[in-house]
């Protein structure tokens, strides 16, 4: 998860993010190169931590590399908004070379560099929409700009940009995109996002002074009594609790109304899927365990939580 330019891990990890941003745009990467770039797009999926499983070895194997492609995209570009020390005008700069290239592809043009090559392959064999692509980027460059939010209708507008278009691909990867399952993947990939909020508050908060971004809800922490204060000091009492509870609750809703999906999804797609709620169910448990202490207590899965989450993945087929 560390931005290039900065950690060594993830220069060795988003190789293909470096060739990007240094790429002469008169040379573009041979055809032959494209599955080298998938490859490396896959092993960096199965690399980096998540609360779910990503291009695993459950999902069919035609689908993996379009998966990593997708994933890698968003994980770069996350990355360049938030990793790191550079300056917001270089982050924003960043994303806007993806933004760039994305309207390339949008225009039927030859993308300049070899990961864009590679995934306008990927966007055109599985005649997947843009729009997801573009909403990511505003999202994460919103990340740039922005670090609170009034209310919870503007955490849910970053979401529908940040997590559920993830899901809005994956379906039209999949053949899956009806109006029901689509809104069904938007609970779940909301529902996921809120979750990594609740468990990352500290991380978020701390990661780099000045930035320092709060995804809680500045109207609801007022009604609790609760301000930033009690972050910054991490402070666990009883209206923290309560507060904690009260968006744990609202997170597991969503990821219950959108957990049909999972044994709608047919074979080892609909696995996959259950083992992504079962991993999202499995931190709402850990959240609610620490009782919103996730200062000291922040929820991780183990190998033996992953073993809990294919075993309940599998029962509720």
């Amino acid at each position: 998860m560390h931005l290039i330019v900065v950690h060594a891990e993830a220069t060795i990890n988003l190789w293909h993010t470096l060739r990007l941003m240094n790429a002469n745009p008169h040379t573009p990467a041979p055809l032959h190169q494209h599955s080298a770039i998938a490859q490396a797009s896959l092993q960096h999926a199965q690399q980096h931590y998540e609360n779910f499983p990503v291009a695993s070895v459950l999902l069919p194997k035609r689908y993996r590399a379009a998966v990593a492609m997708i994933y890698s995209f968003a994980r770069q570009a996350d990355d360049f908004a938030d990793e790191g020390d550079i300056a917001p005008a270089q982050r924003l700069e960043n994303l806007q070379r993806f933004r760039d290239e994305l309207e390339l592809i949008q225009a039927y043009i030859h993308p300049n560099t070899d990961f864009f090559i590679a995934l306008q392959q990927t966007i055109q064999t599985h005649r997947l929409p843009l729009k997801p692509f573009f909403d990511l980027l505003d999202a994460f460059s919103q990340d740039v700009t922005k670090t609170r939010y009034a209310n919870f209708t503007e955490v849910i507008d970053y979401c529908q940009r940040s997590a559920n278009p993830v899901g809005n691909l994956l379906m039209h990867l999949y053949g899956q995109a009806t109006p029901e399952k689509l809104q069904q993947s938007d609970d779940i990939c909301t529902a996921l996002q809120l979750i990594n909020f609740y468990q990352d508050i500290a991380i978020d908060f701390d990661k780099n002074e000045g930035k320092r971004r709060i995804y809680l809800c500045q109207d609801e922490m007022q009604a609790a009594g609760i301000d930033e204060s009690s972050i910054a000091d991490k402070q666990v009492n009883a209206q923290w609790q309560s507060f904690m509870q009260m968006n744990i609750g609202r997170a597991e809703q969503l990821l219950t109304r959108g957990k049909p999906l999972g044994k709608q999804l047919p074979g080892r797609l609909g696995l996959e899927l259950r083992m992504i709620i079962a991993g999202g169910e499995r931190i709402i448990s850990k959240l609610k365990a620490c009782n919103g202490d996730i200062f000291y207590h922040r929820p991780q899965l183990n190998m033996g939580d992953w073993v809990i989450i294919l075993l309940k993945a599998l029962v509720q087929r």
